[in-house]
């Protein structure tokens, strides 16, 4: 008595889907690789044991020559919290200070008190050590 079945396994193996995944991920991670956007000038940044990576919404530039740029704009430190109050809207986020180490620390203390009246949260830039 010989029983054979109708119906034959086949056993090869389609890799289709998992390429469709594997190409997936990678579209996935290239975009949310950029998202990190870099302030375009360049400043001296202070030293810092620690750094962390936060998303940065606005990012204020003070350089060397105490010349102040908000989101790569120059402004001036008299309209610097209009300016500031005219891009958050008067919502809470988050300003990203890119200050020159040889920047007095009154220009820093002076910044954070307007962002901290405006509701932003401040984070100081540095480059780990």
């Amino acid at each position: 008595m010989d029983i054979k079945s109708k119906h034959k396994v086949e056993s090869s193996f389609s890799m289709s889907s998992m390429t469709d995944i594997v190409f997936l991920l990678l579209i996935f991670f290239m975009l949310t690789a950029s998202f990190i956007t870099p302030s375009g000038l360049t400043v001296n940044l202070p030293t810092a044991a620690s750094s962390t990576i936060s998303m940065q919404k606005n990012s204020l530039t003070i350089s060397a020559d105490l010349r102040y740029f908000l989101n790569d704009q120059e402004v001036t430190p008299e309209t610097l919290e209009r300016e500031l109050m005219r891009l958050t809207g008067g919502q809470e986020g988050t300003l990203s200070l890119n200050i020159d180490a040889a920047v007095p620390t009154g220009h820093t203390a002076r910044v954070a008190g307007i962002a901290a009246k405006l509701k932003q949260k401040t984070v100081l830039v540095t480059r780990p050590e």
